[in-house]
């Protein structure tokens, strides 16, 4: 049935008033957006902006006033099953690719290569749970599919991200998406002209971009509220390490320090460091848009060094950015408060004691 915009935002809230206490509804709705169907569970809505979670675990953020049609559709909200995110991948990819699956990944990728990429990201995922399950920290089963799509070649890759609607620019050789929550790359072995068992660079990006992934799934990050960017580059660098990625067959500590950051932190940002520093990265995202190598670096060098001299209180710390309200603000004043709740307010000590760990490995 048509319903003007206004109607259905007061139907939509008359129906499920629990929505005003700012938890999920569990009943879906299926809805014309713009002329297209979709179908998932509300969020959150007022007069200027609805976000709704489809069922293939993409969000959607939109002005209701571009819906034309709407209709409850069940009382729980139900994912998309297995099948269906096949064939959405398939029919978005077009002829040449296939689906492979895991227990936890759907991975598409060009037809006949189904045993060089699942099994990689499903190692993966195995590794991050181990390594936060040994530290005491409780993580969640993910609520979907973890969905990733492997390119042909970059101008494949650029193409298909254009119709997902980002912008793969400069260097960039992959990507997280927390609205679609899929990772995006491409097969960098015939750019590289490498031989098939050459998988250095795609394995880089895979760990990278599947610890983004992951955490926003399991419960160490929350895709719906606002994660400091330090805190997730900082964790997604500190698992480029082999001994954090794959600690079985790495088990020393040495294995865990991640050379090329570490060389980072130490050719530009150590000589100069200032206390400052580390508190403007806490309190704002800004420094990795006007200097983002040097902030990758720093991410991981505070990351790394609370992970290993304080791993209790940097699992409770992370546990407190992922329990904020979906889709509120975190101002600069609530990101520096709730880091020194854990750590201390005592920026310089801070520094001296980053530092001197930093020096020593």
């Amino acid at each position: 049935m048509r319903i003007a915009p206004i109607c259905l935002l007061i139907t939509i809230t008359l129906s499920w008033v629990t929505a005003a206490s700012g938890q999920p509804i569990q009943g879906m709705v299926k809805l014309k957006l713009d002329g297209k169907w979709i179908e998932g569970q509300p969020l959150r809505w007022n007069k200027q902006r609805v976000d709704l979670l489809g069922r293939d675990g993409k969000l959607w953020q939109f002005n209701p006033d571009r819906v034309t049609e709407f209709r409850k559709t069940a009382d729980r909200f139900r994912p998309n099953t297995t099948s269906q995110l096949r064939a959405t991948l398939l029919r978005e990819l077009g002829d040449g690719f296939e689906v492979s699956g895991t227990n936890h990944y759907m991975v598409a990728h060009r037809a006949g290569e189904g045993s060089q990429w699942a099994h990689r990201f499903e190692k993966l995922y195995g590794s991050f749970m181990h390594y936060f399950s040994v530290r005491g920290f409780k993580t969640k089963q993910p609520a979907f599919p973890l969905l990733a799509v492997v390119c042909r070649d970059r101008d494949d890759f650029n193409r298909y991200s254009a119709q997902q609607g980002a912008t793969a620019t400069g260097n960039l050789a992959g990507y997280y998406q927390p609205t679609s929550n899929r990772i995006t790359l491409y097969d960098m072995r015939e750019k590289d002209g490498a031989s098939g068992d050459s998988w250095q660079n795609n394995a880089a990006v895979i760990i990278h971009e599947a610890t983004h992934q992951i955490a926003f799934n399991t419960g160490i990050h929350d895709r719906f509220s606002h994660t400091p960017q330090w805190v997730v580059e900082g964790l997604a660098t500190m698992f480029e390490a082999p001994g954090v990625h794959d600690s079985r067959n790495h088990p020393d500590r040495k294995s865990r320090i991640n050379r090329g950051r570490l060389d980072d932190f130490r050719q530009i940002a150590m000589a100069a460091h200032r206390w400052e520093t580390i508190r403007d990265m806490v309190a704002s995202d800004q420094v990795f848009s006007s200097a983002p190598r040097s902030a990758y670096a720093e991410a991981w060098a505070l990351t790394f060094y609370l992970a290993e001299t304080q791993s209790g209180k940097y699992a409770k710390y992370l546990a407190k950015t992922a329990s904020r309200p979906p889709f509120s603000k975190y101002t600069a004043d609530q990101r520096l408060d709730d880091f020194t709740s854990l750590f201390g307010d005592d920026w310089p000590m801070l520094e001296s004691r980053m530092l001197r760990f930093v020096s020593a490995l």
